[in-house]
């Protein structure tokens, strides 16, 4: 299975994913919805955020030129709020998945969504 299909399939596919990346650790994009890419330094940030979530805790976290505020911030799951949406972002151990959900999604809908991706992709390796 390709890396845009995960995407295509397993995030927006759902239903409950509006648009979703997977961005390998080091960088780089591995697949996206069309139209989602982050913008200049919005990925080091979100990759460092994983590390040391100070910087997003106290000025939030920008993912495609969108601001979303930081909700939860751990060495595993970044969850973020704007307006009636949200953002989830995971991290495995050679991935970060970001899904993006609109207001017609609940946040817990949209978490369970990428945390079981992320589950499957820590089972295989990646």
């Amino acid at each position: 299975m390709s890396w845009q299909t995960y995407v295509d399939s397993n995030l927006v596919g759902t239903g409950s994913i509006a648009q979703a990346a997977i961005y390998g650790v080091q960088g780089g994009v591995w697949a996206a919805s069309s139209g989602f890419a982050l913008q200049g330094n919005e990925f080091q940030d979100l990759a460092q955020a994983f590390q040391d979530p100070s910087g997003i805790r106290a000025n939030g976290l920008y993912l495609g030129g969108t601001k979303y505020f930081t909700l939860r911030a751990d060495p595993r799951s970044i969850y973020g709020k704007q307006g009636a949406g949200g953002v989830v972002c995971v991290k495995t151990g050679q991935a970060i998945l970001i899904g993006t959900y609109g207001d017609g999604t609940a946040p817990g809908e949209a978490t369970k969504v990428v945390e079981a991706l992320a589950d499957y992709l820590i089972s295989v390796g990646y």
